[in-house]
């Protein structure tokens, strides 16, 4: 309200409003919100809700928690990071892309690296602290 540069990014020239929700349109449809753009990676030019990605790798049997990050690489602009809790310390990342290629997952959306870690970094709030875990990704490459 009575804010134009707020306004200006969230509505455009024909006055829609663009509330940073990601949906999708189901068989009979109807609209289902499946997470949030600004989470979301760009990798040569197709977007990646990490919400969507989140979702599908925690419907594997052997996986707790999950978070999809983004990494900065040359030739795509950002490539993905996939941090799995697992039940399993041996979970394999070729059994978990697997399941995500039976799930029916587009195959830009795999992600590109998976990393077992004990438990998730969370914010004061309780949240996935994904800048550390993107933090994590730059300590393992730099040493």
């Amino acid at each position: 309200y009575q804010s134009p540069e707020h306004n200006s990014q969230v509505f455009d020239e024909d006055n829609y409003y663009y509330s940073g929700d990601l949906v999708q349109r189901t068989h009979d449809g109807n609209l289902r919100v499946v997470g949030r753009i600004k989470d979301q990676i760009n990798r040569g030019g197709e977007k990646i809700a990490s919400e969507e990605i989140e979702k599908l790798i925690l419907l594997h049997p052997e996986v707790m928690h999950a978070a999809l990050v983004a990494i900065v690489d040359e030739q795509f602009g950002e490539k993905s990071c996939a941090f799995i809790v697992s039940r399993n310390p041996e979970l394999k990342a070729v059994v978990l892309r697997r399941h995500l290629m039976e799930l029916g997952i587009a195959q830009y959306k795999l992600p590109d690296q998976i990393k077992l870690i004990e438990c998730l970094p969370l914010t004061a709030v309780g949240k996935v602290d994904k800048k550390q875990l993107r933090s994590i990704l730059n300590t393992s490459t730099t040493s």
